[in-house]
């Protein structure tokens, strides 16, 4: 316990999360998008979010720009910003299955432990890590918001595949290779993948 919560006390809430739960079809979970800048987490975040959405389930997309442009406008991209910018990220998600979504993110978030850390505060079956794999020539190659340009003219430092390292995950419950498969097939992996671990039903 730190300083700062030592006089602080977790609250009951007088509904269960388990009560949460019923009133939904799906069982709530993290899918935690990571990769390269440029590798497709967003478009693909907003891809299953829209299949989703015509099943009739509740979900909400975390997505780095616009986190960052109100909860962590305050952090840059040192390492150390990165870590916190992860782990508030990963406490905003598990309240979001804590209400019974399903929260997908999409965010660089480039190491490891940080990403073991959002798995860790969720329960065992609620955490789906799904590698957006792109090789960095391709997500360069994209540069959709001229952010491989700039960090190569020097105007951007740290950059992520870089000067600054990317993580790959070791043993995700997916990896997606977006160089070789379209939008479309990469959400059916996804929902395939949940309609088997029975976190959502036709």
């Amino acid at each position: 316990m730190t300083t700062a919560t030592k006089n602080i006390t977790w609250q009951q809430h007088r509904i269960s999360k388990e009560q949460r739960q019923k009133l939904y079809t799906n069982k709530p979970c993290v899918i935690w998008l990571t990769g390269l800048s440029g590798s497709g987490k967003t478009t693909l975040a907003n891809a299953i979010e829209v299949e989703l959405y015509h099943r009739k389930l509740r979900t909400y997309i975390l997505d780095g720009d616009n986190i960052r442009h109100g909860l962590n406008k305050d952090l840059g991209f040192s390492d150390e910003d990165r870590v916190e910018n992860i782990r508030r990220i990963a406490e905003v998600s598990k309240l979001f299955v804590d209400a019974g979504l399903i929260v997908m993110t999409a965010f660089i978030s480039p190491f490891i432990k940080e990403r073991d850390f959002a798995r860790s505060i969720v329960e065992k079956n609620e955490f789906v890590e799904v590698f957006v794999k792109c090789p960095l020539e391709v997500c360069e190659k994209r540069d959709t918001k001229g952010l491989y340009k700039k960090a190569r003219a020097g105007e951007i430092k740290q950059f992520t595949g870089l000067d600054s390292p990317y993580e790959e995950p070791i043993n995700p419950e997916l990896t997606i290779d977006t160089n070789i498969l379209s939008v479309d097939k990469s959400v059916d992996v996804v929902i395939d993948y949940l309609l088997e671990k029975g976190i959502i039903h036709d």
